[in-house]
This record gives C-alpha cells, structure tokens and sequence, in this order.
C-alpha cells in the first residue's frame, strides 16, 4: 500500500519507497503476529544480527546493490560527510556516518526552545490522544514506553504532548540533544527487535513500547537550559539495529563520552548513534510547557496526503520529513512572556 509524507523545506508530497518491504510484510503478516513463537523469532537479538550482517555488513551484499547507486537513489549526500565517501565501502559504514552538521544542519535561533532530534519522518500529538483504542494500540503506551512503575517517570507527563521520528534505513542515523538540560536520569527497558516501517507498526500492538529502548529524562528549567520542564527522549531500536552507542560531543562529533546522569547537554549536540537500519526516537513534554511549530501541526492533519498511518487507524495521521536541528517547538512559558 501507498505511504506518503510532507518534505518540510519544499513543502512536497512525496511517496516512500519502503526498504525491504516484501520481506517486513511476509515477517509482520496476520498469520505471524498470530504465532506466538514465530513473532519472537523474528524478532529477536540473533535475528536482528543476522539480518544486519547480511544487510549492512556483508561486502558482496555492498557490492551487489552497487554503492554508487544505493547513494544516488536514496538521496543521500556525499559532500556532507566528514569521511571521505570511498572510505565508506559497506552499507553499516554509510548508515553510521558522520557529516559535517554545523554546515549543513544549522541550529535555529536562540527563540527556538526544542529542535528535532534527527532526520526523520515525525509526527506529534498529546498524550492524552493516547486513550483512544486505535492509536493506542498501534503506536505505544506511554507508561510502558518509560519502563512501567519502576521508571517513576510517567505522572510527570500526564496530560503532556510527544513527537515521534522515525529514522530511514538511509538516514544519518546520529541523534542530536533536542534541549539544553541536566540529565536527571538515564536507563535503558529490555525488549524485542520489531521493525518501524509503517506496514509493520500497523499489525503490531504497542511496537515501540515493546522494543529495547533507552530513556534520558532531561530537566530544562536550569541555568542555561532550554525552559520547558521535563522531556523524557526514549531512542528505540528496530529490526537489524543491533544496539544504541551513546556518544556525546559537545563540538563536532570530539571526545565523545557517554551519558550520564548529572551531566549537562547542549541543545543541538550529538547524542548517540543507532548501529544501523531504521529506528525511531519519541520525545514526551510535560502539559503547557511547549507549542509545536506552526508548519509541522498543519502538516499533520492534510487529507491530501495517502498515508498508511490514516489509512489503518481510523484517523489523519501524515508524516513531516524533517531535518536534524531544525525548529520543533517553542517554550509555551517564554510566548506568554
């Protein structure tokens, strides 16, 4: 089935073209979400490597796709990267690149209070959204997404608002900071290894909930931080993403080190890098401390956009293709003001 999505700079409506999709619709098929055992196969740590070494790892597979080519047709941009591109002869290497982003992913002004956290195709909502059946059952609980009662986190966000990205197999797949904070907590919730494309959310129940995923539990009413309250930013792994390596860099990608609590985060700074595929990062804000851009809120709601989200759960839900540090929303606290 069709999936579109809004690129932001150009305002274009564009059709996706889903990375592996035969295979993702044969592993998340009626018939398989409906074998217990065949849904944890595939969705396990061995699977996951396996699929990722033949993927991503493997030279003959690099060779065979013909690197040159899988760069033209997915878009990407050899004159952003740090690297030089022949150094990058295997399809892992290109999808944990790094590039030179303080050129050509450029922080907004100082007004700009959150930024998103990676190129990706978002999407945003409250919470509060979450309490009807199909969107709950199709994207995540937000309880469950922070680790259940242990996190302690979840009343917090009550009533709040989220932003979802979801990051393309040929996507720069490094997160940024999307606040300037101290980190009040960091952990990682065991899980499985589903796929985040669109026809595989769709069967599944709860998918980024269910995943492995990491938690950073920023506060931002500090000296110097961004004035939103709390934002919680879960990065979530997916099929053939083996893992999350934290490696925070306050200029360029220099001396990176891993998060911890305490530690101080710039808005805009590299954070961690998924190694590779496609994976998704949510962000949860605390109620009336954020507004969400404008242009990104009216996205969402075109009904002129075929997508595979609207189509399964009943309501408008259409995708924005965003930029890594670009605007996502503003201090609520700072507009009143």
């Amino acid at each position: 089935m069709t999936h579109e999505y809004i690129v932001r700079e150009t305002g274009e409506v564009v059709q996706e073209r889903l990375f592996g999709n035969r295979t993702l619709r044969a592993l998340y098929s009626t018939e398989l979400e409906n074998t217990a055992w065949l849904c944890r196969a595939a969705s396990s740590r061995r699977m996951t490597d396996l699929l990722g070494y033949l993927n991503y790892d493997n030279l003959l597979s690099s060779r065979f796709l013909g690197m040159r080519g899988f760069l033209r047709d997915s878009g990407i941009d050899p004159g952003e990267f740090v690297e030089p591109p022949e150094s990058l002869d295997t399809l892992r290497k290109i999808f944990g690149r790094k590039i030179k982003y303080w050129e050509c992913r450029p922080l907004p002004g100082a007004e700009q209070a959150v930024t998103c956290p990676a190129d990706s195709r978002m999407t945003l909502g409250e919470i509060t959204d979450l309490s009807f059946l199909p969107v709950k059952n199709k994207f995540f609980d937000c309880a469950e997404l922070l680790g259940g009662s242990r996190s302690g986190w979840t009343d917090h966000f009550e009533g709040g608002c989220y932003a979802m990205f979801r990051l393309t197999p040929e996507k720069y797949h490094y997160s940024h900071v999307p606040v300037s904070g101290i980190v009040e907590d960091f952990y990682a919730v065991e899980g499985r290894y589903h796929s985040c494309n669109p026809n595989a959310v769709v069967q599944l129940l709860n998918p980024y909930s269910k995943n492995r995923r990491v938690v950073t539990i920023l506060s931002t009413d500090t000296e110097g931080g961004s004035d939103v309250g709390l934002v919680a930013m879960v990065e979530v792994v997916a099929l053939m993403v083996g893992r999350i390596e934290q490696c925070y860099s306050e200029f360029k990608y220099d001396n990176p080190r891993p998060v911890q609590k305490g530690m101080r985060l710039l808005i805009g700074a590299p954070k961690a890098v998924f190694l590779p595929g496609s994976s998704t990062i949510i962000l949860l804000f605390q109620k009336g401390r954020i507004q969400f851009s404008d242009d990104l809120v009216r996205n969402q709601r075109r009904r002129d956009v075929r997508s595979r989200y609207s189509t399964s759960i009943g309501q408008v839900l259409v995708e924005t293709d965003v930029m890594a540090r670009s605007p996502l929303a503003t201090s609520a606290k700072r507009s009143l003001s």
